[in-house]
């Protein structure tokens, strides 16, 4: 892929009669290695006529000189590629070591919280193998509607705006994807979805461990703020640790731990620690990270996931995001 990628970037943007590597037109180079297809983005000034003779260009390389079996190409104009993570708009991450531990509730919960605050607020559903908050949110799947620039319009829940890959694929079907899949669903996430223009915070759900998606995501966003998830159980404190560790070494600040599923406590306010205990302290300790909520085990009263004010779990989350809205300097 090294030498196509050499060859990509000496082609030239007959736009503006320039290479692609002065312009830095080569937006993405992936293969599907399963199917032997080449995945390219290219961004060009403008799209002319001349435009065809790239795309031409393009095929020939990777189909002739270099033999794969089929390609994916996308030409796009510069114009067209805003990504709402290379803003100053804050972008949280809500990660885990581990499946299991409510990690998508928790997200849910962060977003509907700082919607209801008043923040205008984009959830991103990038757990791609595992998406659930469209089940979690109630949001019935339907036909995706792009704008007049090609952009794709997010889904909403009540004013909170949303995209996941539920919306791409036949519902409660496996996604079954190489690395250059997973980079293009994240492309069209960030670059290609016509966010509100007064968005005022990013909350992406994250898979859970530290695959392709979390190495990826660096190119969408520089900066990001992580929300450490685990139940109290060792076994998802050690590895939500390891996650955590992976977290800082991308250069991603860690800025806080969840423990979710903490406890169950019955009518007479009695404890039961059913999951075990003391997990989001340990990984506190260890990632020197600190510990925001130990959030108990609970069944909201008006909705399938998230907590209202008046509910003792929603104020838990309420505390949360005042935490994260003056650490991090969120305004309106």
């Amino acid at each position: 892929m090294d030498k196509l990628k050499q060859d990509l970037l000496q082609l030239i943007d007959p736009s503006v009669m320039m290479t692609l590597e002065k312009t830095g037109g080569l937006s993405h180079l992936g293969l599907d290695e399963e199917n032997d297809v080449v995945l390219i983005e290219v961004l060009v000034d403008k799209k002319i006529p001349a435009t065809d003779q790239l795309r031409s260009e393009i095929i020939k390389l990777v189909k002739i000189k270099y033999g794969h079996k089929g390609i994916k190409l996308t030409i796009n104009e510069k114009k067209v590629r805003t990504s709402i993570a290379n803003t100053n708009i804050p972008v949280i991450g809500i990660i885990s070591g581990k499946g299991g531990v409510g990690k998508s509730s928790v997200a849910s919960n962060i977003a509907y919280r700082f919607m209801k605050k008043g923040y205008q607020t984009a959830l991103i559903d990038a757990d791609i193998y595992g998406s659930s908050i469209p089940d979690l949110l109630g949001i019935a799947q339907q036909e995706m509607i792009a704008n007049d620039d090609e952009q794709i319009i997010p889904l909403k829940y009540e004013s909170m705006e949303v995209m996941s890959t539920d919306f791409f694929t036949n519902h409660h079907e496996p996604v079954i994807w190489r690395a250059g899949m997973l980079h293009s669903m994240l492309e069209y996430f960030f670059n290609q979805t016509a966010w509100d223009p007064h968005t005022k915070v990013i909350i992406v759900d994250f898979p859970p461990g530290t695959g392709d998606i979390m190495l990826d995501f660096r190119e969408f966003c520089k900066n990001p703020k992580m929300l450490l998830v685990t139940t109290p159980h060792p076994a998802a404190s050690i590895v939500a640790i390891k996650a955590g560790i992976a977290a800082k070494k991308m250069n991603q600040d860690l800025v806080g731990i969840i423990e979710n599923m903490a406890y169950f406590e019955d009518e007479q306010h009695n404890k039961h620690y059913v999951f075990g205990k003391d997990g989001g302290l340990n990984a506190s300790s260890a990632l020197m990270t600190p510990l925001l909520a130990q959030i108990p085990l609970a069944i909201p009263t008006n909705h399938q996931c998230l907590f209202d004010i008046t509910e003792p779990n929603g104020k838990i989350y309420n505390d949360i995001v005042d935490y994260l809205i003056y650490t991090l300097e969120i305004t309106k």
